[in-house]
């Protein structure tokens, strides 16, 4: 599955700097003035998944394929995007075609770093960016209506039931609310999909916080928190700055600072999870000598649909699988001992 989370928030927040500590690069330049984002940058990024490591040490694997997730550093937005300001429409453009959207909000003091809005307030950045986010799908949303309602009203039954997506959508983003409050039913939502909403995208809100707040967070980001829970949306602590300065650490001096900072592992690990949580995903695990490899499937997936990340012609001619639980295969030494000890199963679809 091919993964996507769009980087979001006011410029100035800390996202490129995050950016760049995600893909161990300087791709995205991170400098105090907005808009020094004018691309937005993509990174593929490893997900982190020790089990991995340790399932290709007992197969003897020659290569180690970690699941990939690709995040969008988007430009900063600013009030008025919506109706192109900033560099508004072209980054908001940027957005749809991702699967998620990572808010950072700035839950950090700095006089040498300015602000925007010239005031520390995350949930005021929050709030700026869900409502031009909302503004730019109800203008959309409007827009569109005006011709799908004459399609519908002659008989064509896609256009009815677009129209009623529409009109399903327009009623929380009309009352200020995104488009992700909407109860859509499971028959409807391929074509609830179909709308390309921004505020219908999963939101996950990232605290950006200084070096001393990395460990609890501070009041800013509880702030930021009390709004996630409120919004049914997962949220993270994390400082872009600290991320930046061990990304280019290798392993064991990475664990030594976290360990000095009081912390057991990056926080840019707890923000993949947080993105995957959010999506509903899930791994598995394919293991022999030529490989170890992570699966990225939505969690329920059957057999099948296991198989058909793998190739599409599994899928279809799908019978039944081998598979071992993590914790037998790594108890019994591999499949030869799980096989001996009765632990490897067929499972049909």
């Amino acid at each position: 599955m091919a993964l996507k989370v769009a980087i979001v928030g006011l410029p100035n927040v800390g996202k490129s700097t995050l950016f760049n500590a995600l893909t161990k690069t300087a791709a995205a330049q991170a400098a105090n003035y907005p808009f020094c984002t004018i691309e937005p940058n993509t990174g593929d990024v490893a997900v982190p998944e020790p089990r991995l490591n340790q399932l290709a040490e007992i197969a003897g694997s020659k290569e180690i394929i970690p699941a990939r997730i690709t995040f969008v550093d988007v430009a900063g937005l600013v009030r008025g995007a919506s109706k192109g300001e900033g560099l508004g429409n072209q980054f908001l453009a940027n957005i749809r075609d991702c699967d998620a959207i990572a808010f950072v909000a700035r839950c950090f003091v700095d006089d040498d770093i300015t602000h925007v809005e010239n005031r520390i307030d995350p949930i005021g950045d929050l709030e700026i960016i869900e409502t031009e986010l909302m503004l730019a799908d109800l203008e959309s949303l409007e827009r569109r209506r005006v011709q799908v309602e004459k399609r519908a009203k002659g008989g064509d039954k896609e256009s009815q039931l677009t129209l009623k997506m529409i009109d399903l959508a327009l009623e929380p983003l009309r009352a200020g609310r995104p488009a992700r409050v909407a109860e859509v039913s499971k028959e409807d939502k391929k074509a609830w999909e179909m709308l390309q909403l921004l505020t219908a995208l999963p939101a996950l809100y990232v605290a950006n916080v200084d070096e001393g707040s990395a460990d609890k967070g501070n009041e800013l980001s509880e702030t930021v928190a009390q709004r996630a829970r409120a919004d049914g949306a997962e949220t993270v602590v994390i400082s872009a700055q600290i991320e930046s300065e061990i990304a280019v650490l290798d392993d064991a001096e990475q664990a030594e600072f976290l360990e000095t900072l009081g912390l057991e592992e990056p926080g840019l690990n707890r923000l993949i999870r947080g993105a995957y949580t959010l999506l509903g995903l899930q791994t598995y695990f394919t293991v022999g000598p030529k490989e170890a490899r992570a699966w990225t499937i939505p969690v329920g997936a059957t057999g099948p649909q296991a198989a058909g990340v793998i190739h599409t012609d599994f899928e279809k001619g799908f019978i039944r699988a081998e598979t071992v639980a993590f914790d037998d295969y790594v108890a019994l030494k591999g499949e030869a001992g799980a096989r001996e000890a009765g632990k490897l199963r067929a499972e049909g679809k």
